[in-house]
């Protein structure tokens, strides 16, 4: 049985919970820094005890031979591509400024925020122009690309983003939630 160590508020740990299906994600244990190098969710453990870490190891992971992860090399890169743009580019950018508001320390951190917000919005950008000739990421469908770098781009305004500049992204962002299988990143009902 594959075991899932996550946070319901992590963006990263809905990525994996989206492409395995486990919205039920398990709580951390006092074993859980044994299980993961990095001492952070999510955490795979695969059924012989061995474990992944980080999201994007583990959506490549889990989507092999699902339509999720194209077959053909090219698009695969493309899916890796689009994987460590949201990596690099938007998930810190997204996220601090989601968690200085939810901690109530966002007027704390409005010098740091804005300097978040100023690399964002020119990586924003690159996603909205791209998506406003493409419906999905890579391959004209809905991949782990889109999975990925969902979570923390729906999450943006939490962190102060106005993402009314962006059509493209929120047309996408509809395109995803409209998917079979679309799990919220906190239960909405």
């Amino acid at each position: 049985m594959l075991r899932l160590y996550d946070s319901r508020l992590s963006g990263n740990a809905w990525k994996v919970r989206v492409t395995l299906d486990l919205a039920k994600g398990a709580a951390a244990e006092p074993a859980f820094r044994a299980k993961s190098r990095f001492a952070r969710v999510p955490v795979l453990e695969l059924e012989d005890g061995r474990t992944i870490v980080e999201s994007v190891a583990i959506m490549l992971y889990l989507a092999e031979g699902s339509p999720l992860l194209p077959d053909d090399r090219y698009l695969r890169a493309e899916v890796t591509g689009w994987l460590t743009f949201e990596q690099a580019d938007l998930l810190r950018a997204l996220a601090l400024p989601r968690f200085y508001n939810m901690r109530g320390i966002a007027d704390q951190m409005k010098s740091r925020i804005a300097d978040f917000q100023e690399g964002a919005y020119v990586a924003l950008a690159k996603l909205d122009d791209w998506l406003a000739t493409h419906d999905w990421l890579v391959d004209n469908r809905y991949t782990i690309a889109d999975i990925g770098m969902f979570g923390y781009v729906a999450m943006a305004p939490q962190g102060g983003y106005d993402m009314e500049r962006f059509p493209a992204i929120g047309a996408w962002l509809g395109r995803v939630k409209a998917q079979p299988g679309w799990v919220p990143l906190v239960d909405e009902g």
